[in-house]
C-alpha cells in the first residue's frame, strides 16, 4: 500500500464521545453520537487493528504518531490500551518508531496507569482550567460534582512518574479575567507546557451572535498579552506556551504544528468508535463524513478529494482583510469553525477572534523579530 503524501494526525476516538464528565461547554458531547443505533460503545478489537495497521502503513514518518481522543478515552481501561501497544508493536516496521499521545480529564488516572504511560512513552494532555473555584465551574461529573480533586490527583500522578504532560486550559467568560491567578496557579503545581483553548460557541439559530460562556475577543486578546507579559519576565526557558511556541516558530521559518495556524488544514482528522471518517474534530456532521476504514483504505480516505477540498477552503475563503494582515503569518486566519463574522467592508469569513488575536500577535511581534535576528546573527557566526 501507498504512503500518505504529507504527515497527518488523526483524532482516533475508541470510545467516541462517551465520558464520565458532562462539561457544559463541551463540543464534541453530541457530535460523537451520530453514528447509527448499532454502532459499537467502543471501537471493537478487529477495528482496532485494522486502523492501527493501515495507520502504519499509511504514515510516511519516520515516527509514526497517533492520538488517542475522545470523549474520555480512559474510560476503556488500562487493559484496552494494553491491546493497543501490542497491536503497534506487530505492525511496526523495523527501524520505525510509535509514538502516543492521549487526551484525558485526568479523573480515572491511577498508579497502574501512570506507570503503563511511562513504561510505552505517552504523552498526556491533560484539562484543567484554573484553581479550584474556576476548574469546578463548567468541569462537572453528569450529576454535577465538582472534579478538581481529581483531575489535580491524576495530574501529580503523572509527575510523580515524569509522565510528559501538557495542560490544556479552556479559556472562556468565567475565567477569562483571571489570567495571572490561572498562570500562578499552573506555576505552582509545575506545570511546563500550557495550551490555552478559546472557547467559542455559536447561538444556535441567531447568526454571528455566541454564547454568553463564550471568551469574548478583546478579552481573549488581553488575557493573552498579560500571560505573555508574565511569561516574558520570569519564565523563558522554564514554561513552553503554546500559542509563543507557535508564534516563535514564524522566526525561524519552520511551519505551525498547530493545524489552526496553517494557511491550509485537513491534517487532522476524526476516526470514531465505528471506522467514519471525518474531515476534522470540529466538524463531525454528516456534510463532512468522507467515509469509513472498512469500506474504504484510510490512505484513500486522507487523499481523497473530499478532504483536500475541506483543507484547502480555509485558505481560498481567507477574506482580503485577512491577507493584507501585518500579522498574517502568525495566524492565516486561525480555525474555520470561528469564521462566522463580517470583515469591515462587509467580506463575510472573518474570524470571531480576530481584534484579540491581532493585539496579541502584534504585542509578540516585536519579541518574534528579536529572536529572528539574534538566530540570523548566530547562524553567520558559525
Amino acid at each position: 500500500m501507498k504512503t500518505a503524501s504529507r504527515g497527518f494526525q488523526i483524532f482516533v476516538k475508541p470510545a467516541g464521545a462517551a465520558c464520565n464528565l458532562a462539561c457544559s461547554y463541551c463540543y464534541y458531547l453530541e457530535k460523537g453520537k451520530s453514528g447509527a443505533k448499532n454502532d459499537p460503545k467502543h471501537m471493537p478489537e478487529d477495528l482496532l487493528e485494522n486502523y492501527i495497521a493501515q495507520h502504519i502503513t499509511a504514515s510516511p514518518d519516520e515516527i509514526i504518531r497517533f492520538s488517542w481522543h475522545g470523549g474520555e478515552p480512559t474510560i476503556l481501561g488500562v487493559d484496552y490500551f494494553r491491546k493497543i501497544v501490542e497491536i503497534q508493536r506487530r505492525y511496526c516496521p523495523p527501524g520505525r518508531k510509535i509514538a502516543n499521545g492521549l487526551q484525558t480529564n485526568g479523573t480515572l488516572l491511577d498508579e497502574a496507569w501512570a506507570r503503563f504511560l511511562k513504561k510505552e512513552g505517552f504523552a498526556i494532555g491533560l484539562s484543567l482550567d484554573g484553581p479550584q473555584q474556576i476548574h469546578d465551574r463548567y468541569r462537572l461529573t453528569s450529576n454535577g460534582r465538582p472534579t478538581f480533586t481529581a483531575a489535580l490527583q491524576g495530574y501529580e500522578i503523572l509527575k510523580k512518574y515524569s509522565v510528559p504532560t501538557d495542560i490544556l486550559c479552556v479559556v472562556g467568560a468565567h475565567n477569562v479575567q483571571y489570567p495571572i491567578e490561572i498562570y500562578n496557579f499552573f506555576k505552582e503545581i509545575e506545570a511546563t507546557y500550557i495550551t490555552f483553548l478559546p472557547l467559542v460557541e455559536k447561538q444556535t439559530g441567531s447568526g454571528d451572535k455566541v454564547t454568553p460562556e463564550s471568551v469574548s475577543s478583546e478579552a481573549w486578546g488581553d488575557f493573552l498579552c498579560v500571560i505573555f507579559e508574565e511569561w516574558l519576565a520570569r519564565d523563558i526557558g522554564r514554561i513552553k506556551i503554546q500559542i509563543i511556541e507557535e508564534a516563535t516558530r514564524v522566526a525561524f521559518g519552520l511551519e505551525h504544528s498547530v493545524c489552526i495556524f496553517r494557511p491550509i488544514c485537513g491534517d487532522i482528522p476524526v476516526v470514531e468508535r465505528n471506522g467514519d471518517f471525518y474531515c476534522c474534530d470540529h466538524f463531525v456532521d454528516d456534510d463532512h463524513l468522507v467515509g469509513n476504514i472498512r469500506k474504504t483504505p484510510l490512505i484513500n480516505l486522507l487523499e481523497s478529494p473530499k478532504q483536500r477540498m475541506f483543507g484547502l477552503a480555509k485558505l481560498e475563503k481567507l477574506p482580503r482583510y485577512c491577507r493584507s494582515c501585518d500579522v498574517l503569518e502568525m495566524c492565516y486566519g486561525e480555525c474555520p469553525k470561528n469564521r462566522f463574522r463580517l470583515t469591515p467592508d462587509g467580506e463575510p469569513g472573518l474570524n470571531y477572534l480576530c481584534s484579540g488575536y491581532k493585539k496579541f500577535f502584534t504585542r509578540i511581534k516585536p519579541f518574534v523579530e528579536a529572536v529572528a535576528a539574534e538566530w540570523r546573527r548566530q547562524k553567520s557566526n558559525l
